[in-house]
């Protein structure tokens, strides 16, 4: 049998998959068949390394990009400390991209530098940090936060139409939500999620097509904060298939070029031409059952007699599963107690 440590903290939800609650059902889920899970709740880093050296495991899988007290946002600071790194250094298995990739996906504009050098269309973008000089771009422009995930950040004043609109966006960025600004070319046409799950043989490359009814939206048709988490956001399988493969091919572009592995969510759109564009790659997707995109996704192409429940469970074992391929530990049936770092 092989064991499972779930680590989350107070930033488990802004940066990760979610509150404690989504932990909680991701643990119970995990407590069948071949596998076994138990939680570490770290607010230090000290803690964190206790957790380490006192549990025994097999591979962990962390919430955190890094250890934080903040609940509310992502907001990157001085970060010295970051999850991936602290198990590389001890060579302990996880679940999930490398230290730098998961740095590059937190930090939106190297996502997007990254995307840009290998070929794959991004949106035209440029990084403004407090102090920078006002950046030349082509109007609409659309302005959200540098780091964070969930929509943080993004309401009807996000797509500016002018300068002076610019500016003050981007000094709200700066302000409230403590970070660099990311100005993109502002993207109007159909919006996908794409779900990249396992690796190698086990991975699948999952579609999805976001809708919202239109009577939701203000000025702009675009996903704010307020319109997720609250059924106002649907998820079907593209009609159109030829949008359906360009947005699985972009996909496999874009999740080979930035190295990512196990479980990664892409999210597209398409811009006034007609070409969907890359806008984000959430390294730690959201894990509430049926109401998370991730889960919703593998349900559509995955569904499952015994319902939303055993096909989020099939989910969770094939994430868990392929990282321990991966790591080269196998996903044989054992009963020992698993690794002691």
């Amino acid at each position: 049998m092989r064991k499972v440590l779930i680590v989350t903290g107070p930033g488990g939800d802004a940066q990760g998959w979610g509150d404690m609650k989504v932990t909680e059902t991701m643990c119970e889920t995990l407590n069948t068949g071949d596998l076994a899970a138990e939680i570490a709740y770290v607010t230090t880093t000290e803690e964190f390394l206790q957790a380490l050296s006192s549990r025994r495991y097999d591979i962990v899988w962390s919430a955190l990009y890094y250890i934080s007290q903040r609940e509310d946002i992502i907001g990157l600071g001085e970060v010295n400390e970051w999850v991936a790194d602290m198990l590389d250094e001890r060579g302990i298995p996880y679940i999930g991209p490398n230290a730098q990739t998961m740095k590059d996906l937190i930090q939106k504009y190297e996502t997007h530098r990254i995307m840009h050098e290998n070929g794959v269309p991004v949106p035209a973008f440029a990084l403004v940090s407090p102090g920078d000089a006002l950046p030349e771009v082509a109007f609409p422009a659309f302005v959200k936060p540098n780091c964070e995930s969930r929509s943080v950040g993004i309401s009807d004043g996000s797509v500016v139409h002018n300068r002076r609109k610019l500016a003050e966006r981007i000094r709200y960025v700066h302000e409230k939500l403590e970070q660099a600004a990311l100005v993109e070319e502002f993207l109007p046409g159909e919006e996908y999620t794409v779900l990249m799950l396992g690796n190698g043989r086990l991975q699948e490359i999952l579609p999805g097509l976001v809708t919202v009814d239109k009577s939701h939206f203000g000025r702009h048709q675009i996903l704010r904060s307020d319109l997720r988490g609250v059924g106002l956001t649907k998820i079907s399988i593209p009609a159109d298939r030829q949008r359906a493969q360009e947005a699985r091919e972009l996909t496999k572009r874009a999740t080979d070029a930035l190295k990512c592995w196990d479980h990664v969510r892409v999210d597209m759109r398409v811009d006034a031409q007609g070409r969907l564009r890359v806008m984000e790659v959430n390294g730690i997707p959201g894990l509430k059952p049926v109401k998370s995109w991730s889960p919703q996704i593998y349900s559509l192409y995955h569904p499952s007699p015994g319902g939303p429940m055993e096909e989020y469970r099939n989910m969770l074992h094939l994430i868990v599963h392929s990282a321990l391929e991966r790591h080269g530990l196998g996903s044989e049936k054992k009963s020992g107690t698993g690794k002691e770092p």
